[in-house]
């Protein structure tokens, strides 16, 4: 079903041009546009892709991780993969090892912090919880969107600028795809 949540992104990524900077919370619309029934789930899966598609950039236990990601998912996110099914029990194998590969916490003055040793995996491991239901709230697909647009820069803070904006226009086409499978007859 068309909404017109992908044009709001399209606004955030015009401001990016016009400011060089858009607020994060901005990504917000996002929870509104994932309470449809397998949207959340394809975006899980669209995102772990996404985030292990840097081939040979990570190497050891990271890069084997990502690795297997590849492997199981694939590299390309075709329409028909949008809402492809996948070996459910090697999904959960490959999360639980994802997830335990930041299983490292350290006790700040605030409280305990969980280690992040590489962001990819950490985006792998939240997508695939997304895919096979282990979070389902719209605002977990949110935050993890939010996670993977984000860019730090120096006059801005953290926040969507510079590399946000192509990664905004990915989820978009990814956005305008799903809708459109979604319109097609069964």
């Amino acid at each position: 079903m068309r909404t017109a949540i992908p044009e709001k992104i399209l606004k955030i990524i015009e401001d990016i041009d016009a400011q060089g900077n858009a607020s994060l919370t901005r990504l917000t619309v996002l929870k509104k546009w994932f309470e449809a029934p397998g949207r959340l789930s394809a975006f899980g899966l669209w995102l772990a892709r996404r985030a292990a598609g840097r081939k040979g950039k990570t190497k050891g236990a990271a890069g084997a991780l990502l690795d297997e990601t590849r492997a199981l998912l694939g590299t390309s996110s075709t329409r028909e993969s949008l809402f492809q099914q996948i070996d459910r029990a090697a999904a959960k194998n490959l999360h639980d090892r994802a997830r335990d590969f930041h299983n490292e916490f350290q006790n700040q003055q605030w409280g305990r912090v969980r280690i992040i040793h590489c962001w990819p995996v950490l985006l792998v491991e939240q997508g695939l919880a997304l895919h096979l239901g282990l979070k389902r709230h719209p605002g977990d697909g949110y935050k993890l969107a939010a996670d993977w647009a984000q860019n730090y820069d120096s006059r801005h803070g953290n926040g969507l600028n510079g590399p946000s904006r192509g990664k905004l226009e990915e989820l978009m086409r990814f956005m305008f795809a799903v809708e459109a499978l979604e319109d097609e007859p069964k």
